[in-house]
């Protein structure tokens, strides 16, 4: 129990460093979360601070991700602890968690797409990657970054009942409910942009006109 939570404060912690703000307030001279859909995340840095802002923010976030799931197994190993796989688990969750309400930056963050994205790619590479395709496909066809993040969200947990290997923990279980808490949270941080999608108002980018 012990170990659990210090892999969530940990985890929590790593997800909590917002590079978007950071960067944006190095590059820029002003908070991401000011400008454009107010929001701390790759999209509205590429919009409102440029591609490289948006290409490094977007590699630091998945990094994020992945460094995380390392930590976990990093101390699943050195502690012994039988379920690793929960240990993984708890790591993706609050590594999400941090990333969109993080305690260094007024609980408001990002949407968490990126940073889940790093996680997936660690916990099975072969779902992350499906995931992934999946994602750019919808975001090249409708220019909505959007819809790509919030219908892989939904594909991810179908993903897992199809798919039993490759897992970097295969021991223990519950992947298919720790699929479905991460994609819920994606899908609430997108809840305005599922709005307008159904209204048909949402935003579209384009990478030539930025």
């Amino acid at each position: 129990m012990v170990i659990n939570i210090v892999m969530a404060v940990i985890a929590y912690l790593i997800g909590s460093i917002n590079f978007s703000v950071i960067f944006s307030k190095k590059m820029a001279g002003f908070d991401v979360r000011e400008k454009g859909s107010g929001n701390a995340g790759t999209t509205n840095m590429l919009r409102s601070v440029g591609k490289k802002a948006a290409l490094i923010t977007l590699i630091c976030d998945i990094l994020k991700g992945v460094i995380a799931i390392l930590v976990a197994m990093a101390i699943g190993n050195v502690s012994g602890i039988e379920n690793k796989a929960l240990l993984v688990q708890i790591a993706g969750i609050a590594v999400v968690l941090g990333h969109t309400f993080p305690i260094f930056f007024g609980f408001k963050g990002g949407k968490g797409v990126a940073t889940s994205l790093g996680i997936l790619l660690m916990t099975n590479w072969q779902i992350g990657l499906i995931c992934l395709v999946f994602a750019l496909v919808l975001m090249a066809l409708t220019q909505m970054v959007s819809l790509g993040s919030c219908a892989a969200a939904v594909l991810y947990p179908v993903l897992t009942l199809f798919i039993r290997d490759n897992f970097i923990v295969s021991e223990g279980s519950g992947y298919f409910i720790y699929s479905i808490i991460l994609a819920v949270i994606v899908l609430y941080n997108h809840r305005s942009n599922i709005q307008r999608m159904l209204n048909g108002t949402e935003n579209k980018i384009s990478l030539k006109k930025t």
